[in-house]
């Protein structure tokens, strides 16, 4: 009977081991297949979790210290403001681009994405030549937001439509640009936050009224660099990818 038993038992746990290593070899699949999509997508990822390589401060040559890996995620550690602080992916410039990014942010926290970024030494900060996706916490930020700088806007031209996009600070978001010649898009958690087209008379007319009829370079790059904006806060980013369009 005892031998039975112990055939019963190393029968079950050969099958509970067989059962195991299927599951692991299914993971092992489905996660071959991820990559390989992503691959077949062409996407680009510029963190990914395990390095810092490829990032360095505006106009300098390395990353600045209020930047940190901290687990999987590039953390700003808020000693940036107006001028200073911010980053950028220098390894590749992007024109026509759909950039994918992953981010949460602290309460009362503001920060930002740049794109088409140009680099000099007549620019203090990307803002002088470089459009914005807005970032901040639209609940808990302490001063009154108007439109054009709210969640999801293209900062100081065009109002953002964030209604039932919004989450509480410390809450993971994804936002999307795609970006073509043709036509502008901002996302925010799944939901079309803005949409315009680039230098057209209406986006001419706002920059020359607006925030930037001071800053002559705003928005004139066709392609440039991707940037990352320290504006006083933490902020946390993760899976930063781009495809070319």
């Amino acid at each position: 009977m005892k031998k039975i038993y112990f055939l019963a038992t190393a029968l079950l746990m050969m099958v509970a081991c067989k059962s195991e290593g299927k599951k692991t070899e299914t993971e092992k699949v489905e996660k071959e297949v991820v990559i390989t999509q992503e691959k077949s997508n062409d996407w680009i990822y510029l963190f990914d979790g395990t390095s810092t390589d490829g990032w360095r401060s505006y106009n300098g040559t390395s990353l600045p210290d209020g930047w940190v890996l901290e687990g999987d995620m590039l953390k700003s550690l808020g000693k940036g403001g107006d001028i200073g602080g911010d980053i950028i992916y220098s390894e590749e410039k992007f024109g026509e681009f759909e950039l994918s990014i992953d981010w949460k942010i602290s309460e009362g926290g503001n920060s930002g994405v740049f794109y088409h970024v140009v680099e000099g030494e007549k620019y203090d900060a990307p803002y002088y030549n470089a459009p914005e996706y807005q970032m901040i916490d639209q609940i808990g930020f302490p001063q009154k937001l108007e439109p054009w700088q709210s969640l999801g806007a293209d900062y100081g031209m065009y109002n953002p439509d964030y209604e039932g996009a919004i989450k509480k600070a410390g809450e993971w978001n994804n936002t999307r640009i795609v970006f073509t010649n043709d036509t502008v898009e901002y996302w925010l958690n799944g939901k079309k936050t803005v949409s315009f087209v680039p230098w057209s008379e209406d986006w001419q007319k706002r920059k020359e009224e607006g925030k930037w009829k001071d800053y002559p370079d705003y928005g004139v790059a066709k392609t440039g660099y991707i940037g990352l904006q320290d504006h006083g806060s933490f902020i946390w980013f993760k899976n930063i990818k781009v495809r070319k369009l």
